[in-house]
């Protein structure tokens, strides 16, 4: 059950709140925003809904201090207001939404269940791809999970990128990762235009949800694409030899292939998955099996219970 934070010292107001969210909402009630603050922070509601008065610097400061929060900034908040009350200027008083004490019968279930809903939609974007990152990520993958969905995971990554960075600058760097999220993205969505999901965990490091079906057709095109183009992000010099001069880990000059790809897939056909990090940890593995082979590649699990681990 979702929890939604009361903060208000009319008692009238209390009693007329938690009537009307008890039977959806596990509610918590508070007589002022400092008061709550231990709670909110340890157990991060998802809607606070606070009654305010437009003297109030006190609640305008923590609340301002919340958004400011990267782990608080989401959450969801509603102002109720008395219906005469002067509404300060948003950019002083960070609410998402708010309402006027006389409609509070009619609207409060709605708009909390507006927010919730709101704040669901809304993830966290990777900066240089524009692809939804870990929120988003681990959210669509539970979500799946709790409904029971078949689907496959696959995580994909890039091999001796970091010697490519090392060897033409970040800025270059970035520009591949843009290539490979684009590519990433294009090629599942016109595989499975519906259903489907492309986020980036951060780096070059890649998610792909899909229908199973779908995932090796798309993960053989993916690889099959980034082989075609990767080589156009070198040098001349270094794309005919096929290979750059960099530094490994330990400092030490040394010959380097060309960037490859390496997918990982795993899904829940033959196995149940409880929790998401269970079915990553298994296309996790299935990636590192795909770098050992060498080039650009994808492995799926084909595994089933009891079978031994070999892939």
């Amino acid at each position: 059950m979702k929890t939604v934070v009361l903060v208000t010292r009319d008692p009238v107001l209390t009693t007329i709140l938690e009537r009307l969210l008890k039977d959806t909402y596990h509610t918590v009630t508070f007589t002022n925003l400092g008061s709550s603050l231990d709670y909110i922070y340890n157990t991060i509601p998802d809607v606070v809904v606070i009654e305010v008065h437009s003297n109030d610097r006190a609640s305008m400061t923590i609340l301002s201090e919340l958004k400011g929060d990267p782990i608080l900034g989401p959450l969801s908040v509603i102002a109720l207001f008395d219906d005469t009350a002067v509404i300060p200027g948003w950019d002083v008083f960070p609410v998402d939404d708010y309402m006027r004490r006389f409609i509070v019968e009619a609207e409060l279930l709605s708009r909390v269940e507006l927010c919730i809903q709101r704040a669901e939609r809304m993830v966290e974007v990777n900066p240089l791809t524009r692809l939804p990152g870990n929120i988003g990520i681990i959210r669509q993958i539970q979500k799946r999970l709790d409904a029971k969905e078949r689907f496959a995971l696959a995580y994909a990554d890039l091999d001796f990128f970091k010697p490519y960075n090392d060897r033409y600058g970040f800025s270059r760097g970035d520009e591949v990762l843009k290539m490979l999220g684009r590519l990433i993205l294009n090629t599942v969505k016109e595989i499975q235009p519906h259903g489907s999901f492309v986020g980036h965990i951060g780096g070059d490091d890649f998610v792909i949800i899909m229908g199973i079906d779908s995932i090796e057709e798309a993960s053989e095109k993916i690889t099959a694409y980034f082989d075609k183009i990767i080589p156009t992000f070198y040098d001349a010099e270094d794309r005919a030899r096929g290979y750059i001069e960099s530094v490994d880990r330990e400092g030490k000059q040394k010959a380097f292939p060309l960037i490859g790809l390496s997918i990982g897939i795993a899904h829940n056909k033959f196995r149940t998955f409880n929790h998401y990090g269970e079915i990553a940890e298994i296309a996790s593995e299935m990636k590192k099996y795909a770098k050992t082979i060498g080039g650009s590649c994808w492995r799926i699990d084909k595994r089933r219970p009891g079978a031994n681990r070999r892939v």
